[in-house]
């Protein structure tokens, strides 16, 4: 009796695991239909899980009838019940807002190429007169003083081409956050309308390294975070109210 329940258990031990298999698939982001890497695969029924690869491809024993569940932080989770052994192509959604392409017919298309166009307009102060090295080296002479970094340093003319420089590169880095943080960018993100809209962005400038550094989740993020803070009280960094001042007495 005992021999035909050991017989009995093994068999149906062996069926089940007869019938797991390892399947594979992968997974991709449901707007831009990249692979993406890092999700976890959480096979419900077995209590198991492991990460993709970095090519967004995975591998998890499972049964058919199984349910994975798969998981990225800056994505919405997905749940799949397995049909088959197949291979399982999985598209997950992102949290952050993508913003359809749009043609912007403005001088501000373009940052980068106006600052090329701008430097390329005033080539003199970005010339030879722009040297900033005093000391230069001739072969068999030596070192030698830059007659272009003396006439720079001490020239009323050098001083104003420096100047003018620093406004050119302040205003292509102006230009940088504009063509980012514009207002159908923040009204997407935030649902402000005006004029709540253009105060937000005015007390809640992001800086250039913001703007050039933060990838798109980030950048929404901190997007995010200050909209709280405004909500939370409207009127932070408001100006004070200019003082009345009285009228000279004739």
């Amino acid at each position: 009796m005992k021999l035909w329940l050991s017989v009995f258990f093994w068999l149906i031990t062996f069926s089940a695991f007869a019938q797991q298999k390892e399947v594979s698939g992968i997974v991709f982001d449901k707007e831009s239909k990249v692979r993406i890497a890092k999700v976890n695969v959480y096979n419900v029924t077995k209590g198991s899980a492991v990460y993709n690869t970095f090519k967004g491809e995975f591998k998890i024993q499972a049964s058919v009838g199984d349910m994975l569940i798969f998981s990225k932080p800056d994505h919405f989770s997905d749940t799949v019940k397995l049909k088959s052994f197949a291979p399982v192509a999985v598209y997950l959604r992102p949290q952050a807002i993508q913003l359809q392409q749009v043609t912007i017919r403005d001088t501000m298309l373009n940052p980068q190429r106006r600052y090329q166009q701008t430097k390329s307009d005033y080539n003199r102060i970005y010339g030879s007169i722009s040297s900033s090295e005093f000391l230069t080296a001739s072969p068999g002479v030596g070192a030698g003083i830059g007659i272009d970094a003396l006439y720079n340093a001490f020239s009323r003319s050098g001083r104003n081409a420096a100047h003018l420089r620093e406004v050119i590169d302040r205003d292509y880095k102006q230009n940088v956050i504009d063509y980012r943080f514009n207002k159908t960018y923040v009204a997407s993100v935030t649902k402000l309308m005006e004029p709540q809209l253009t105060e937000f962005m005015l007390k809640y400038r992001p800086g250039y390294y913001q703007v050039t550094q933060f990838n798109e989740y980030e950048f929404i993020a901190s997007i995010r975070t200050n909209l709280r803070r405004y909500l939370r009280n409207p009127h932070a960094f408001d100006l004070p109210v200019l003082p009345i001042m009285p009228l000279p007495s004739e």
